[in-house]
């Protein structure tokens, strides 16, 4: 067979240019063998039929497929490979046993049209998934189906709104947003057909009190509610969140609960005893489930017993066997003025065992660490930065995560995507960059639970000594990075100037 000359041989994947699967094809090669027909042949009907001028497939080896892929997987940095601390989305690492609970065969076999009958220990789980996190928050009642944080998010502020409506108080189109929000709040009050009203911060990083109450006094009447991220976007847990809900309540409103950063409190306060009316909960931030492009999310939605009756359905739920006593089946329960199904079939089910192992490992104890040891490392972190980069809120305790400026007096050229594509060239995925948007040149850094003080230590260091460079050689920032299988990319045509497919190299 013709040997392909453009396979790499050595070097690091990491840094090494790695041709297309096209280019890797050679006449005549294959990686699949079929077993011999045990029934008679029959042509394929002529009209699905493609030539290979028509539809060139690479002609490749197993082996050369698999080298391929794993070197393009080695390219990736993941949680497995380095420190990931990017604020504002819990990048915290997967316990493998996760895993292994949701590729059982009895949960992964299960088909989604199952009749509940036939798929009691799904459901079982899925129940007690319900319990523990309406325990863990302190609401009355929870639903799975949203099939991400911002679907949750769509799903409490169209429960809100049902519920107003129902009371007749239509009149409600309302909702006031926090400028240190997640950005998905506006959209998702969009996509229940409300109009967002702005809440500014105050000099501490808190909800402006001042600017709340003149909103509810001018428009309390039209207001379905305030969405209210905390602890919020700055890392900083609302001095006056008890404050807020009572004013927002006082108005005849409902508050929401953005629940993706619930890792900082988890196990040490309950939003539901806060006063929070509906909140969604993050199993992809908070409870270990892949995060990013390793997905999917998982966005769970937990509310009061008022608001129970308008959740996304169907839930699972008990109900006392006829035949059996003190037995009980599982079926499926539609609320009676739910806003219907959000997802099709229930939610993102392996999710919900990954997130379900986790909470079963750790318990009550474990899981109040997570908190604690969070919200530790982050204030590690804030202390050891703290007078090498401005951080605006940094007199105070920050929460799970903080936001510091890449603005350096030394080396005024010098702007925060500099460094972070600087902290590539040590192999650290750089922090959120310009979020929040009220922090300018904003970094914002989430260290997470799960890391050691070595990493912490590590990631610190480097920021300092990127500090120094970016004094004594700003081209050198300027340029980075410089050890990637590609330099500084043009972000901006890469966004606008999309190239969403290859063709193979014309033979020459």
């Amino acid at each position: 067979m013709n040997s392909p000359t453009n396979i790499p041989s050595a070097g690091s994947a990491a840094t090494r240019s790695e041709p297309l699967i096209f280019d890797l094809s050679s006449p005549g090669r294959m990686g699949a063998s079929l077993p011999a027909l045990d029934v008679p042949e029959a042509p394929l009907p002529q009209d699905f039929l493609r030539t290979a001028a028509e539809l060139p497939l690479p002609e490749v080896a197993e082996i050369d497929v698999m080298r391929h892929f794993v070197r393009l997987s080695q390219k990736n940095h993941s949680i497995d490979t380095g420190f990931y601390p990017l604020g504002s989305c819990t990048m915290k690492y997967n316990p493998k046993v996760n895993e292994k609970a949701a590729r059982l065969p009895g949960f992964t076999n299960l088909h989604p049209l199952l009749p509940a009958e036939s798929a009691q220990g799904a459901m079982q789980l899925m129940y007690e998934l319900q319990v523990y996190l309406a325990e863990i928050s302190g609401f009355a009642a929870v639903s799975l189906q949203p099939a991400a944080g911002a679907q949750g998010e769509l799903s409490g502020v169209l429960m809100m709104r049902n519920y107003l409506y129902d009371q007749g108080e239509t009149q409600r189109t309302k909702i006031l947003v926090p400028d240190s929000a997640h950005g998905t709040n506006p959209a998702s009050t969009t996509m229940a057909g409300l109009q967002v009203v702005e809440i500014p911060s105050d000099a501490r990083g808190n909800v402006d009190l001042a600017a709340l109450k003149t909103q509810l006094d001018q428009i309390g009447r039209e207001v379905v509610g305030l969405m209210l991220t905390n602890p919020n976007t700055l890392g900083l847990f609302d001095e006056n969140v008890l404050e807020v809900i009572r004013l927002v309540q006082e108005a005849g409103g409902l508050v929401y609960g953005d629940g993706a950063n619930f890792n900082a409190i988890l196990g040490i306060t309950k939003p539901g005893e806060l006063g929070f009316d509906v909140m969604h909960f993050n199993l992809h931030k908070t409870f270990t489930t892949p995060h990013g492009g390793g997905g999917p999310g998982s966005g769970p939605v937990g509310c009061s017993e008022a608001l129970a009756p308008y959740l996304p359905g169907p839930v699972a739920a008990i109900r006392p066997r006829a035949d059996v006593e003190e037995m009980v089946d599982l079926v499926w329960h539609m609320p009676q003025f739910s806003i219907g199904r959000i997802k099709s079939f229930h939610g993102n089910f392996g999710m919900l065992v990954r997130a379900y192992t986790y909470i079963r490992m750790l318990g009550e104890e474990g899981l109040r660490a997570v908190s604690q040891n969070a919200v530790l490392n982050a204030n590690y972190m804030q202390a050891r930065l703290k007078g090498a980069y401005p951080i605006p809120h940094g007199d105070r305790t920050c929460m799970h995560e903080f936001v510091a400026q890449g603005i350096l007096e030394e080396a005024p050229t010098i702007h925060t995507m500099d460094i972070a594509k600087r902290l590539m060239d040590f192999g650290y995925h750089p922090p959120t960059v310009y979020f929040p948007l009220i922090v300018r040149e904003a970094l914002m850094i989430e260290p997470t639970e799960t890391e050691s003080r070595e990493t912490l230590d590590g990631f610190v260091d480097t920021l300092l000594q990127i500090k120094q460079e970016a004094i004594a050689n700003p081209q050198l920032l300027k340029e980075a990075p410089h050890t990637t299988p590609v330099g500084r990319l043009d972000e901006v045509r890469a966004a606008r100037d999309l190239k969403l497919c290859a063709t193979a190299a014309a033979e020459g």
